[in-house]
């Protein structure tokens, strides 16, 4: 069985979502924000499925499980079940979390249960407690900083508490975790938090934020990012702190700082009818468009290999255009090397797809047409 979590408001979606890609699976909601998976197939196809739901904020691959019937008893059993499969010395993660009740119910009793797990390794394996979490805790918990992504020695270990009594457990031994990013976050649950800034315009650059963490990579000082529908200037104020030059494209002016910005050069006019001179690192787009337009727009940028990195938000009128995001599912992998299409914590009726482009030589920009139609 394969558990997946998804914020409570979306897991409608999540399973239709799932039953589209695998419609001989068996889906089997637990409370507001799980499901359980029984799906025939090979693990690449199951892999594959899952990796592509925007709805979907984290995975337990082979879940199972598992009773805490002490916080000691239930260390002594997840010991004994590490050292029987996780490579002494090798690298890994540790995500204790709980999922019932409201706020953090249960958050102590899951800190407890990781201290005790920590506390048997020293008395029965020090070799593995030396490669546990050799990604600070706090890189994943700080909202400023990129998040370290899964590197191809890495092991996951979660136990998920569905109540003070029991839990699912999963592990998932290297190189696994590297190779289903996408669908196994390196964020407990899948969430990340969403970043402050109230310097900002507004509130929305936390999706930019967001993006960026996931993607393991951030804007940084000397790279060139065209802005599209760039008013107030959410998305165009983060790269210009950074030290980055933003290329701001809207029909309406930036907050004023931003205007005045030697990093930044406007143009006032249609973001969908901009081509930049010559490809840039970053395309950014928060823009309020139907959700066809800004699919078309950034098949368009990336086909047409305009930009290396891209962070674009596809905003829907209403549930019926949630389908419209299987375009993007599709064609995506025909021409980028990585992309996520995800419903972000910071997002609202809305969702982001981000990714890289790849590093191979850039297309001279040129003209055509941003129709979702050419993609159909």
């Amino acid at each position: 069985m394969h558990l997946i979590l998804s914020a409570p408001e979306n897991r409608p979606f999540l399973e239709q979502e799932l039953l589209r890609a695998l419609p001989t699976s068996v889906l089997e909601p637990l409370g507001d924000s799980m499901l359980a998976l029984k799906a025939p197939g090979s693990w690449s196809e199951i892999r594959t499925a899952v990796g592509l739901t925007v709805f979907a904020r984290q995975w337990l691959p082979e879940a199972r499980s598992f009773p805490v019937p002490s916080i000691r008893a239930a260390a002594e059993t997840l010991v004994t079940e590490l050292i029987g499969c996780l490579p002494e010395g090798a690298p890994w993660r540790l995500q204790v979390e709980p999922r019932f009740g409201v706020a953090d119910a249960g958050r102590h009793r899951c800190e407890l249960i990781r201290d005790s797990v920590i506390e048997q390794l020293r008395k029965r394996r020090r070799s593995l407690l030396k490669g546990l979490d050799a990604v600070p805790k706090a890189a994943l918990g700080d909202p400023n900083r990129a998040c370290p992504l899964f590197q191809p020695e890495e092991s996951l270990v979660q136990l998920l508490l569905t109540s003070l009594e029991v839990g699912f457990l999963s592990i998932l031994p290297a190189p696994g975790p590297f190779t289903s990013m996408g669908c196994v976050s390196p964020f407990p649950l899948g969430e990340v938090p969403v970043a402050v800034d109230k310097a900002a315009p507004s509130r929305a650059f936390a999706k930019l934020a967001e993006s960026e963490r996931r993607m393991g990579r951030a804007i940084v000082a000397g790279e060139t990012c065209v802005d599209l529908g760039a008013a107030p200037g959410s998305w165009t104020y983060q790269p210009v702190q950074r030290g980055a030059r933003v290329i701001a494209v809207d029909r309406s002016p930036l907050r004023d700082d931003l205007m005045r910005s030697p990093r930044v050069t406007f143009h006032q006019g249609d973001a969908f009818r901009f081509v930049p001179e010559t490809p840039v690192d970053w395309l950014l787009c928060d823009v309020i468009a139907a959700p066809e337009r800004s699919i078309g727009l950034v098949l368009e940028w990336v086909r047409e290999r305009r930009c290396r990195y891209f962070v674009v938000t596809i905003k829907f009128k209403g549930q019926e255009d949630y389908a419209q995001l299987d375009v993007l599912k599709r064609e995506m992998p025909r021409w980028v090397e990585s992309f996520q299409l995800l419903h972000l914590c910071a997002n609202k009726n809305e969702a982001c797809v981000f990714g890289t482009v790849g590093d191979g030589p850039l297309k001279n920009a040129g003209g055509g047409s941003s129709s979702l139609a050419n993609f159909l």
